[in-house]
């Protein structure tokens, strides 16, 4: 059997990509969030020098075998979701394993990450992570009601579940399925502020109120692998939103530009906003975006 030598290099070279842009941009956001409050702010680099700091330690806290396997639910998720996303639209190196249905599919791998984090927070019986835990799956609840009905109008819309199809219709600027579904990515748009977990929707974190949240007993290498997820994990998200809404990318550069502006969406909201309450976050899924996302279904539905 011949090796495909250009798949081979992609499924290696996507998820250190990743990581990097999702590091780098993590520490673009402290420097923007610190020039905003007027302060400084650390080099963008900075949350590398921790992550490698922090797998550089040893942790002596042991709570069982859960608590093990939660950071790597949450790293499998993300790197599992991520090798089902197309990166480079029409690459030979980073289409991945994206096939027919892998919209379903990514919707069910997301929320493993979040599920499995729960279990090994859980177990740690620090009232703090089970706090951030119930707070985390309620908001999940929350945004991925508008985010699913979003995703059924373009599914409907297009008649196609797969991510390669959607790109394939966005072949022109003026076919972006942000113009062509503008409803839907309005729904989107609103449950991605809940996904990415700034402000006014980082309940699970809260800073300054719950200790961190669901990491509170997680030191050492653990939360290193945690940071490692979450940076990949927001690099996933990203590449999704803009091979479904905005035409994909075809290079590296566009991929950056692309990503990077959508990215400052919800960092920006988030620098002006207020932390909610967990129940003003859940409702506020279920008011305007949920009526907006079922409004798009019922156009496509309309239209025919």
């Amino acid at each position: 059997m011949e090796i495909n030598w250009s798949s081979v290099i992609g499924i290696v070279a996507t998820p250190v990509i990743a990581f990097i842009v999702g590091v780098l941009y993590g520490g673009a956001v402290r420097k923007i969030t610190a020039r905003v409050q007027n302060r400084y702010g650390p080099p963008i680099t900075q949350n590398l020098f921790d992550i490698i700091k922090l797998y550089s330690k040893k942790t002596a806290i042991q709570h069982g075998v859960m608590q093990h396997l939660g950071p790597v639910f949450a790293i499998t998720a993300s790197v599992t979701s991520l090798y089902f996303i197309p990166v480079i639209k029409d690459s030979p190196y980073f289409q991945n394993f994206s096939f027919n249905g892998d919209l379903i599919f990514l919707l069910y791998m997301m929320v493993f990450g979040s599920l499995g984090m729960a279990l090994g927070a859980g177990q740690t019986g620090n009232p703090n992570s089970a706090i951030g835990v119930s707070r985390g799956l309620s908001q999940m609840v929350g945004y991925e009601i508008p985010f699913v009905l979003a995703l059924v109008a373009i599914m409907i819309q297009f008649k196609t579940t797969s991510l390669n199809e959607l790109l394939a219709v966005q072949d022109h600027f003026t076919n972006w399925i942000i113009f062509q579904s503008p409803l839907a990515f309005v729904a989107g748009i609103l449950a991605f502020l809940g996904m990415m977990h700034y402000a006014p929707f980082d309940v699970v974190i809260a800073p300054a109120e719950i200790a961190s949240g669901p990491p509170s007993e997680f030191g050492g290498k653990y939360l290193g692998l945690m940071m490692t997820s979450g940076s990949i994990f927001a690099f996933v998200k990203l590449v999704l939103f803009v091979d479904i809404f905005l035409g994909g990318a075809s290079d590296f550069i566009t991929l950056i530009i692309k990503t990077f502006l959508l990215y400052m969406i919800p960092v920006l909201t988030g620098i002006v906003s207020p932390r909610f309450r967990t129940e003003q976050s859940i409702l506020f899924f279920w008011k305007w975006p949920t009526f907006i996302g079922i409004l798009a279904i019922i156009v496509v539905v309309l239209n025919g």
